[in-house]
């Protein structure tokens, strides 16, 4: 196993980290159907099918292990936070899960045919760091699909921000943002030059749109119990805080409550799909000359290159 790249955790790891630190149950309650949306379309712009090796990193529920494994694929799950992990194992027993964080994952090179990341690098302090990591497991010829949130977001998105801002609530200080260096554009176009520049190939971005339907006070618990960075924000007035953001949130849910009292919330997200690292399909010496014909994936034709030896 090639050790895989060990960068220093970041500010932003370490509050993820604490973000997220016993909130498996509540998120499985309130937005893990949200993020479960695009599981298919991802496994399937990856290619995942009968026989793969699928990786979920940044698991969750666990729903991509679930329908990669749905799919007769033998399906392994990752995620940094312990809860995540025991609650895909209660959920999904034939699933090989375990804890751990990216870029340091416990899988040597080439393990996988698929390595699917459902929004992880929205909690990743260095995202092309981690995707140069996704690369390192991924077999050559493989495919890595993620997903991120697109920012700007669609107004479902920024519904409880706006509760938020109305009531006078702002980023506390000790939630850091992404260094700059660290940051990418969340949009289709910057998600795939994220890919390519950590060594991805073909990378292929699109953006994919949708009404996430839910009941009010579900959407709000979520962020009221402390989930993801608004939770952050919603909470760092105390209770008087949060009930007059809760005030304000009531009145904004009227732009999206349908027929039957459910909100229907418009969601805007970037997917992209790459392929790893081309295949060597063959090297030999001959009179002195090594010849090495590799297969890239990305052009579907071998290339044979020759070159002297340095017997």
């Amino acid at each position: 196993m090639t050790a895989s790249p060990t960068g220093a955790v970041t500010a932003f790891d370490h509050a993820e980290r604490r973000i997220w630190s016993g909130k498996a149950e509540v998120y499985a309650r309130t937005y893990a159907r949200l993020c479960a949306h695009p599981a298919a379309a991802l496994l399937d712009a990856a290619g995942a099918g009968p026989g793969s090796r699928v990786l979920d990193v940044g698991c969750g529920s666990g729903t991509i292990s679930a329908v990669a494994a749905g799919r007769g694929a033998t399906a392994y799950a990752v995620d940094a936070e312990p809860g995540m992990v025991a609650a895909t194992r209660r959920a999904h027993p034939g699933v090989a899960a375990c804890i751990a964080r990216i870029p340091e994952l416990p899988y040597g090179d080439g393990k996988f045919d698929v390595v699917a990341g459902n929004f992880v690098l929205n909690h990743v302090g260095r995202p092309r760091e981690a995707l140069a990591e996704l690369r390192r497991i991924t077999r050559p010829g493989g495919r890595v699909a993620v997903t991120v949130w697109r920012s700007p977001g669609a107004p479902g998105q920024t519904l409880i921000g706006r509760a938020a801002q109305a009531a006078g609530l702002t980023r506390p200080g000790r939630l850091p943002a992404l260094a700059p260096e660290d940051d990418f554009p969340r949009t289709a176009e910057g998600l795939a030059a994220l890919l390519d520049a950590a060594g991805l190939l073909g990378a292929q971005g699109s953006e994919a749109a949708w009404e996430h339907r839910c009941d009010p006070g579900t959407w709000w618990a979520g962020a009221e119990r402390g989930i993801g960075a608004i939770g952050q924000v919603l909470n760092s007035g105390g209770a008087r805080g949060v009930a007059a953001a809760r005030q304000a949130y009531d009145e904004l849910c009227a732009e999206f409550r349908s027929a039957d009292s459910l909100l229907a919330l418009p969601w805007r997200m970037m997917r992209c799909r790459t392929l790893s690292t081309p295949c060597v399909v063959r090297a030999r010496s001959q009179s002195r000359r090594w010849t090495v014909t590799v297969w890239s994936p990305l052009h579907g034709v071998p290339c044979t290159v020759a070159f002297p030896s340095r017997r």
